[in-house]
């Protein structure tokens, strides 16, 4: 989606505007840390924009600590958005809520949360209800390609537009991955460190699926087959390649990685794995084998429980594709107050994508430590 028109809005302005729009009436009287509360801004910036709108007679002091407006204000329409939440499955859809939530806060959307339970019935159900509460917009987040024409065709009938996160789903605007493209450059980085620390030799290559998302999200796995092939083609042409379904699951990826390990005896083993769950499953499985310093992985999503382990000096997991999901939030709530908006956009958005590693974790996320970003594995 082209962002040339946002790049002419004045964020401060904005800003502004969002604290005028706080005041719920002109004669309601609020206190800084309310004005904090209701903008999701910082204190400090609160603080100054209030000043400053007190200056130009927008906003008048009630006393030392209390505020009031001192014009009218247009008001938009406060849009109702539903969020159907992947579930507590990952850190990764951890952030995306967290994300949400934040974002809309900002942009006065009242946002209601279900809980998919990453389960397609539960999914089921709560497309159902939503579309019974005729709500603005709904934010789907659920897996399963197969039970996806079934939810579009309940949001349809309502009249609801949707968004669907990382998984497509028929009439939906898709918001996420560029799925080859991530596993692509994961590919790559994986075949470039094997020949940087093992002089090329491979093994085995093991993918680590996730089945019930389909074809989109397989696409992860085959660009990483195909960075492969272009920095590493004999591991790829020798034939010796597995392919396993961790359902992008920690616990699955872990049973299904350590049964196979019984029964390998390949030494140098390259693994791409389709989301961060696979791909610290099957750590853990290397690790308990007692093999894991012959053996690379790259996973898919950086989320905090994959940057954690790249900070652990002695983990096979090399590098993780960043798909940045503690900005989604933001990009989602833009998207779904355009598409409110009907102003006219691409059937699809796509994330910025960058591997993550040992060496530059702590660059794009220094503030990790502070924020106590651990294992939660």
């Amino acid at each position: 989606m082209s962002q040339a028109p946002r790049s002419y809005v004045v964020e401060s302005v904005v800003h502004a505007a969002h604290v005028l729009e706080a005041f719920a009436s002109s004669g309601e009287v609020l206190r800084l840390r309310d004005v904090v509360a209701r903008t999701g801004l910082s204190k400090a910036r609160c603080f100054r924009l209030l000043h400053t709108l007190h200056f130009c007679g927008l906003v008048e002091k009630v006393d030392v600590t209390r505020y009031r407006l001192a014009c009218e204000v247009k008001r938009r329409k406060r849009y109702h958005i539903a969020y159907a939440a992947q579930g507590s499955v990952s850190s990764f859809a951890d952030e995306v809520l967290k994300g949400l939530q934040s974002a809309a806060v900002k942009s006065n959307v009242e946002l209601t949360v279900v809980d998919n339970r990453y389960q397609p019935k539960v999914a089921l159900r709560n497309a159902q209800h939503l579309a019974r509460e005729k709500v603005d917009l709904v934010v789907e987040f659920q897996t399963d390609e197969a039970i996806a024409p079934a939810i579009a065709a309940l949001y349809l009938e309502a009249g609801i537009p949707y968004i669907a996160i990382d998984i497509p789903h028929p009439g939906a605007t898709y918001y996420g991955a560029n799925n080859y493209e991530a596993g692509l450059l994961a590919g790559r980085y994986l075949g470039r460190w094997a020949k940087s620390h093992w002089n090329g030799r491979v093994d085995e290559v093991l993918l680590l699926e996730l089945a019930r998302a389909g074809s989109l999200v397989r696409a992860r796995v085959s660009g990483i087959v195909a960075g492969l092939k272009e920095t590493v083609p004999e591991a790829i042409e020798s034939g010796h390649v597995t392919s396993i379904d961790g359902d992008g699951r920690f616990k699955i990826a872990f049973d299904h990685v350590r049964k196979h390990l019984r029964e390998s005896r390949a030494k140098y083993v390259l693994v791409g794995a389709a989301n961060d769950g696979n791909g610290l499953g099957a750590a853990r499985a290397f690790q308990e084998a007692g093999r894991a310093s012959t053996c690379a992985i790259v996973g898919q999503n950086a989320e905090p429980d994959a940057r954690a382990e790249l900070r652990e000096s002695q983990s096979p997991l090399v590098g993780s594709a960043g798909y940045f999901p503690e900005h989604y939030g933001e990009g989602i709530i833009r998207l779904a107050l355009d598409i409110l908006a009907n102003k006219p956009l691409p059937p699809a958005v796509f994330v910025r994508h960058q591997m993550v590693t040992r060496d530059n974790v702590d660059h794009l996320y220094p503030n990790d430590t502070l924020l106590g970003v651990t294992h939660t594995y």
